[in-house]
């Protein structure tokens, strides 16, 4: 009688209009709600987050959330939802509004000490700089290449902030999702000429390649599922291409109505 008297008490916490158990309740659900608010076609309201009650919370619940036990995509999720929370509170902590590359100059020029080395991510019970949360953390431990199109560092070449959080139980597509809209949907910096037979990538392929795999016929590779044209597959399958990688744009990836006058 026990038994069935759970499975009843578990199927009524299911019922439609009814709020689901707090177990059910996603970590995340704060910061898509934050994100559906207050981003736009990629851009960030800073302003609006700055001012938030929200925000500052679910910053709270990142620093006390544990990951044991966890699934790696749930780890990863929350990993990659946290460098791009943090990258936000540290534009807004230093009430930028150009750049992030502006904080922490020294003498003008971008120190050892830049934007990314300040201990600012308060995650999972440790202290920690954006350069440790990419490097040492997401790139080391998960080798998921797909990662460089959803961190986001505030930039205008970045790929585009998502509307929605990253979930464990969705990792696959929405990494899938995110490189294709990063390759072929919102950024000209990826782009294949068949004419001249020329591959152009963000910076982003340049710095991180050897996370994509050993060469350039490995970024051809990479890049190959997401150019859906039978000509363009034809190309990247069979054929070496010049690889040229596109200048980067650092400006803030700020919305206008956000921005201070």
């Amino acid at each position: 009688m026990m038994v069935l008297f759970l499975a009843l008490s578990a199927a009524l916490l299911a019922l439609p209009g009814q709020a689901p158990p707090p177990s059910a309740v996603s970590l995340h659900a704060p910061w898509e709600a934050l994100l559906r608010a207050h981003v736009r076609d990629g851009l960030v309201d800073y302003d609006a987050l700055e001012r938030s009650p929200e925000f500052p919370k679910y910053l709270q619940a990142l620093s006390a959330a544990r990951l044991e036990g966890r699934s790696k995509d749930d780890q990863l999720a929350f990993w990659i939802n946290a460098y791009n929370a943090y990258t936000i509170e540290l534009i807004n902590k230093h009430h930028e509004r150009d750049s992030i590359r502006n904080i922490n100059k020294l003498l003008g020029l971008i120190s050892t000490k830049g934007p990314w080395s300040e201990p600012i991510v308060r995650a999972a019970g440790r202290l920690l700089t954006l350069d440790e949360v990419e490097h040492n953390i997401i790139r080391r431990e998960f080798k998921e290449p797909r990662i460089h199109m959803a961190l986001v560092c505030a930039a205008m070449s970045c790929p585009p902030l998502r509307y929605e959080a990253y979930e464990g139980a969705n990792l696959d597509q929405q990494l899938h999702d995110q490189t294709r809209i990063f390759l072929r949907e919102r950024s000209s910096a990826n782009q294949l000429d068949l004419l001249t037979q020329t591959l152009r990538l963000s910076k982003i392929f340049d710095w991180y390649r050897s996370d994509f795999g050993a060469g350039e016929r490995a970024l051809q590779t990479f890049v190959a599922p997401y150019f859906p044209g039978e000509a363009e597959q034809a190309a990247l399958a069979s054929k070496k291409l010049k690889i040229q990688f596109t200048e980067y744009e650092w400006g803030l990836n700020i919305q206008n109505q956000g921005r201070k006058k």
